[in-house]
C-alpha cells in the first residue's frame, strides 16, 4: 500500500558525509557506510545518497562506493551525483540500487529522463531539481545546477511537468534557501509543484523537527519528508548523532493521515 515516507538524506564529499547550510559551510558528519548501519538499525523507509561533487568536478559516479552502499543498505537506496548518460544510470541499478537521481544532465539533455526510463523503467528514475528564490523586488522559484553556483532560469513547475512527461518516476524538490537552516520546508514551493505533477514527490529542504514532518505528511498525504540536518544533529550546538524516529513515533506522526 502506498504511504508517506520519512526519508534521511546524506551528502557525500571526497567520500566521507556532510552537512551543509544553504548549500554552503560543509561539515564532515562521520562514514557514509557507518550511517547506512546505523539507519539499518533503525528501519528507515529510504535513504537518499547524493554526491555533490562529481557534477562539478566532471566526475564519473564513484561505483565502487556506490557498491559498497547497496550491499549495506537494507532499504530503498536512492543515488545521485556525476549522472550523465542513461548507460551510467543502467550500471548504477545494476549495482542494487532501487533508484537514481539525475539532475543538470537532465535540464541540458531532457532526453536523458526516457532514455534510462526505457532502460530501468519510470519507477527507478527520479528528477531532482535544486530551487531558490530570485529577483529583489518581485521573487519567484528558479532552478539551479551545480550545487546552486549555476542559473538556469527555468521554473520548477516547468520543468517538474516535463520531466514526468518525459519518464520521470518521481520529483524530488531541494529547497536551497531551506538547506541545512532547520527552519521548516517551504510550503509554497511544495505547494506550486504538487498541483502540477501526478507522480510521487519528495520534499527535501528545511526540516527541524518531527512536528514539522508531520505537518507536511498531513497536508499531502501521499509524499516523501526527506530531511538531512534532522537525521544526524542532535541540539541546539548540532553535535554529530544519527537519527530517526522509532515505530511508535513514526505511527504517531502518520496517526489520522487520510490516504488516498
Amino acid at each position: 500500500m502506498l504511504r508517506p515516507r520519512i526519508i534521511p538524506s546524506l551528502l557525500l564529499h571526497n567520500g566521507g558525509l556532510i552537512k551543509t547550510k544553504r548549500f554552503r559551510e560543509p561539515k564532515y558528519v562521520g562514514d557514509p557506510l557507518n550511517a547506512v548501519r546505523i539507519f539499518n538499525e533503525k528501519e528507515v523507509d529510504e535513504l537518499i545518497v547524493l554526491d555533490i561533487n562529481a557534477t562539478i568536478q566532471g566526475n564519473e559516479p564513484d561505483y565502487k562506493l556506490i557498491s559498497n552502499l547497496a550491499g549495506e543498505c537494507r532499504m530503498p537506496l536512492c543515488y545521485g551525483g556525476g549522472v550523465k548518460t542513461s548507460e551510467q544510470l543502467e550500471r548504477i541499478i545494476g549495482l542494487g540500487v532501487e533508484k537514481v537521481a539525475i539532475s543538470s544532465a537532465a535540464i541540458t539533455k531532457p532526453g536523458i529522463i526516457t532514455e534510462a526510463a526505457r532502460r530501468v523503467g519510470s519507477q527507478s528514475v527520479v528528477m531532482v531539481v535544486d530551487v531558490k528564490k530570485t529577483g529583489m523586488i518581485q521573487k519567484r522559484y528558479e532552478i539551479f545546477t551545480h550545487n546552486g553556483k549555476r542559473s538556469t532560469g527555468l521554473s520548477p513547475t516547468d520543468v517538474a511537468t516535463q520531466a514526468e512527461a518525459a519518464g520521470a518516476g518521481e520529483l524530488l524538490i531541494n529547497s536551497i534557501d531551506q538547506d541545512g537552516t532547520m527552519a521548516g520546508y517551504d510550503m509554497a514551493l511544495t505547494d506550486q509543484v504538487h498541483v502540477k505533477i501526478n507522480i510521487p514527490l519528495t520534499v527535501l529542504g528545511g526540516a527541524g523537527s518531527l512536528a514539522e514532518i508531520q505537518q507536511l505528511v498531513r497536508k499531502y498525504s501521499l509524499i516523501g519528508a526527506a530531511a538531512g540536518s534532522l537525521f544526524v544533529f542532535k541540539g541546539k550546538y548540532r553535535a554529530v548523532l544519527i537519527n530517526y524516529p522509532n515505530q511508535a513515533e513514526r505511527e504517531a506522526l502518520l496517526k489520522e493521515i487520510s490516504i488516498g
